[in-house]
């Protein structure tokens, strides 16, 4: 990494610091560094090797280590544990022209906002103009930053993504002459990561008319035609968006074609054209003769495919699953047990019974509380006699609401030598435990799988939690021998968690296959903070649906005593 590059992560960790309240000399000795740093004369290698950067001025042994670090391998572990520590949202709000550390600590202590998507809606509605040292003009300068930011970005988190082509829908569909607006695209599949935006648009006039409706939409600052039926939006805030227009009787091949992949729409053409049909030009055809396709199930039943969910349409092998008839997919509503959740007691901003009653609420039987272990004291882990007055506090909820079981459970870390944080006898007295990586130590591919190998080997283990510690955008896996791990799973009877924080969806659904192939059972955990995080669950959800995963492969679609059963087996063995 170049001085520029260290200079930056020295500034973040700064910031870092700040958001977290750090002692304010340490959060300007690495400001002061970072600007030492960018100024360096010669390379960064040389004034290591020659211990001149060492004898610098506002270079101690601590920051001189972490700029070490940087420069021979990319990374930094005191940067990747702060990330760990304070919200991704917090972080990524700083990006925001004319939002420092000090607005979003204010922001988040006022609000208790934690992402962009909440931020834009309470600039919107009007919640952060009444913030202390913000107004109206401050909310319009936050929604034009939050504009760049999407202009400067070539991907979007997902529920991001989705909440921007909702909204962009709903504007479409109230433009006159058409019938039906739908998403489409990478959005539609539950890409995680989603690129462009796509909707089509069903109208009863031609799509020479519809675009010169659409180029009056208010807001609007840019309208190109990419052929007779598609076009392109882009918008005075810098969203941009594909159009693809269509008439009723052709609906469903052309959103089959919009929503993709490319990879499955190209496998679907070659498998019509084995049953005599083209599929060409976003329209089914039999030789001459027009198909018509009102909808998605037509076309697939015209091809005799049943129709194929869109997060399955990724140019895998969903066209051979549904030749031999698709397995039903596991839905929100299969889920009886609400896990991976934070409370007040650690760095949670709800109750244990505001949790609960929400989680009543949405149809949950049992919810299983996790806070963070002692060894987390950045995020507020609890010692044990935080333990006793929270298990006191379980009880009384318990006692006081019907319909709904709270389970003690705790998400502990696994520390650098794989030991489970607390002992066996206090492990011993949650319902289950969640064991996470919170950092990777400095350790390679082969010790970090030791690690986690070491942690499976105690009986207490019950679910390994956001098992590769990716952050979409921030931070890549850590290095593991996941094949290796997902075996010693399956023989231990571990679940693996799909983390639904959609700044983690991890594990990636490209490896859920892999992990049930070799007999390891999948929990969904939302990694809720709040009662909003509720809403995380859909995210989860989506991620086991692109790996074709069915209720069968949930530990959480287990009723209670079934769940309790997997937690308490190894136990007792």
């Amino acid at each position: 990494m170049d001085r520029t590059g260290v200079a930056h992560v020295l500034d973040q960790i700064a910031a870092l610091l700040e958001l977290k309240s750090e002692n304010p000399f340490r959060v300007r000795a690495f400001r002061n560094a970072a600007r030492t740093v960018a100024a360096w004369p010669g390379s960064l290698e040389q004034g290591l090797a020659d211990g001149s950067l060492a004898a610098t001025r506002g270079i101690g042994p601590a920051i001189l280590e972490i700029v070490t670090e940087l420069v021979t391998t990319n990374r930094s572990q005191v940067y990747e544990e702060l990330r760990e520590q304070v919200p991704a949202g917090l972080h990524e709000m700083l990006s925001i022209s004319g939002l420092g550390v000090s607005k979003v600590r204010r922001i988040h202590e006022h609000l208790g906002i934690e992402s962009l998507a909440d931020l834009e809606a309470a600039a919107r509605d009007g919640r952060l103009a009444e913030v202390p040292g913000f107004g109206p003009k401050s909310s319009e300068n936050v929604l034009r930053g939050l504009a760049f930011l999407r202009r400067a970005g070539t991907a979007r988190l997902l529920h991001h993504a989705l909440r921007e082509a909702e909204e962009l829908r709903q504007a479409l569909a109230g433009v006159t002459g058409v019938l039906a607006a739908i998403v489409a695209g990478e959005a539609r599949r539950c890409v995680e990561l989603v690129r462009d935006l796509v909707v089509v648009l069903v109208t009863d006039t031609t799509p020479a008319e519809t675009f010169s409706r659409l180029a009056q939409i208010p807001g609007l600052d840019e309208f190109a035609g990419q052929d007779e039926r598609r076009a392109i939006l882009r918008f005075a805030g810098g969203e941009t968006a594909q159009v693809v227009v269509t008439t009723p009787a052709n609906l469903g091949a052309v959103l089959v074609q919009a929503t993709g992949s490319r990879g499955h729409v190209s496998r679907l053409a070659a498998h019509a054209a084995t049953r005599g049909f083209t599929l060409q030009g976003a329209a089914l055809w039999r030789g001459s003769i027009f198909v018509p396709t009102p909808d998605e199930a037509t076309l697939y039943r015209a091809l005799g495919l049943p129709e194929i969910p869109p997060e399955l349409r990724e140019g895998q092998d969903e066209l051979a699953l549904a030749a031999v008839g698709l397995p039903p997919l596991v839905r929100g509503e299969d889920l009886r047990g609400f896990l991976h959740c934070h409370t007040s007691f650690s760095d949670g901003t709800s109750s244990v019974e505001e949790l609960a009653s929400a989680c009543q609420t949405a149809g949950y039987t049992y919810v299983g509380i996790t806070d963070h272990s002692s060894s987390d004291a950045y995020a507020g882990g609890m010692m044990a006699e935080d333990l006793e007055r929270q298990w006191a506090e379980v009880d009384r909820v318990n006692a006081r609401l019907s319909g709904i079981q709270v389970l003690k459970g705790i998400e502990v870390d696994i520390l650098p030598d794989g030991r489970l944080d607390y002992g066996d006898e206090l492990l011993g007295r949650f319902d289950f435990v969640i064991a996470s990586l919170h950092d990777d130590a400095g350790l390679d591919e082969a010790r970090m799988t030791q690690r986690v190998l070491r942690a499976m080997d105690d009986p207490h283990m019950t679910i390994w939690g956001h098992p590769t510690g990716r952050l979409l955008l921030s931070r890549e896996p850590y290095p593991l021998d996941l094949d290796v791990i997902f075996a010693r799973a399956a023989e231990r009877g571990i679940a693996l968690e799909v983390n639904a924080d959609p700044h983690r969806l991890d594990l990636d659904w490209r490896l859920l296959g892999r992990a049930r192939a070799a007999g390891a059972m999948i929990s969904i955990g939302a990694d809720a903070h709040n009662v909003s995080g509720l809403g995380n669950m859909a995210y989860g959800v989506s991620m086991a649906r692109k790996a074709a995963l069915g209720p069968e492969a949930i530990l959480n679609t287990r009723p209670l005593e079934e769940f309790l059963a997997f937690a308490q087996a190894r136990r007792g063995a």
